[in-house]
């Protein structure tokens, strides 16, 4: 409650960085005059200013989480309030200069929460028992996976590559979807290339910033499907793309920040 925004907290971040830094000379037996930073690394110890951002944002999330009926929802609710509202004492009726001057853990919370969207749902009609796709057609998907022990597998999984695309770049009701993504400099970007019988080469770049890897390699994953479903005819879709792991993903029913993206794509298959 009192690490937050504009919080006079110099005094205890010292007491605090000195007993850390006593535990950390504890466990390596160091000497005193050793320096805080390092023999924390060599511990394996988190610094305390980033635990305590950790913690922090955790406990600014937490009130989403709250049923609307909840008092820490009211004063949070970032609305102005009604004439006739029962709850005037909200966020929402300070002028933006009481704001810039108000300060507390539940200014911050608000603040923070701006930028957050529900990343996952679960009671998600599509991740229900008896319902998921994988178990009504556990049949119609599979996964081609690559064999680490092989010698020169780069060049026995290219051939493989090359002969799938042969075979079935000339089969009408099929579309190939070839995907990728990559960050760099905190800017992510997501290729896709969908190619179908009969239809012009369709490529899509999509740029995003500081997402995950993971966000925008299933982003991809979810704009090729898109894609691909929106031509005529198309019964089977290939992917081909360098992480397996994300793949599962799409099926996976437990609640993650993913979900959203494997949501949109079960609906779309």
């Amino acid at each position: 409650m009192w690490y937050y925004n504009k919080a006079p907290i110099s005094y205890h971040m010292k007491i605090l960085n000195k007993l850390q830094r006593r535990a950390a000379i504890w466990i390596l037996g160091a000497f005193k005059t050793s320096p805080a930073e390092g023999i924390e690394a060599i511990a394996g110890i988190i610094p305390i200013r980033f635990h305590l951002q950790k913690i922090t944002r955790r406990s600014q999330i937490r009130p989403l989480k709250l049923p609307d009926n909840h008092i820490l929802k009211h004063l949070m609710n970032d609305n102005p309030p009604r004439p006739n509202s029962t709850n005037p004492l909200n966020i929402g009726s300070l002028t933006n200069h009481q704001r810039t001057l108000t300060k507390g853990h539940l200014i911050d919370s608000s603040i923070k929460s701006n930028g957050i969207v529900p990343s996952f749902s679960p009671l998600d009609p599509e991740f229900s028992p008896g319902h998921r796709i994988i178990d009504n057609f556990s049949n119609r998907f599979s996964f081609n996976l690559v064999n680490r022990k092989e010698k020169e597998i780069h060049k026995i999984h290219a051939q493989k590559l090359d002969e799938m695309v042969l075979s079935n770049s000339s089969i009408p009701n099929t579309a190939l979807v070839v995907t990728d993504a990559s960050i760099k400099n905190d800017i992510a970007t997501s290729i896709s290339h969908i190619h179908s019988a009969n239809h012009p080469l369709i490529k899509t770049v999509h740029h995003a910033s500081f997402i995950t890897s993971s966000e925008a390699e299933l982003f991809t994953i979810r704009y090729g499907i898109n894609q691909a479903c929106s031509l005529n005819n198309v019964s089977k879709i290939i992917i081909v793309i360098d992480s397996i792991h994300m793949a599962r993903k799409i099926f996976n029913s437990d609640s993650s920040p993913f979900q959203t993206h494997a949501t949109a794509i079960l609906k779309e298959l």
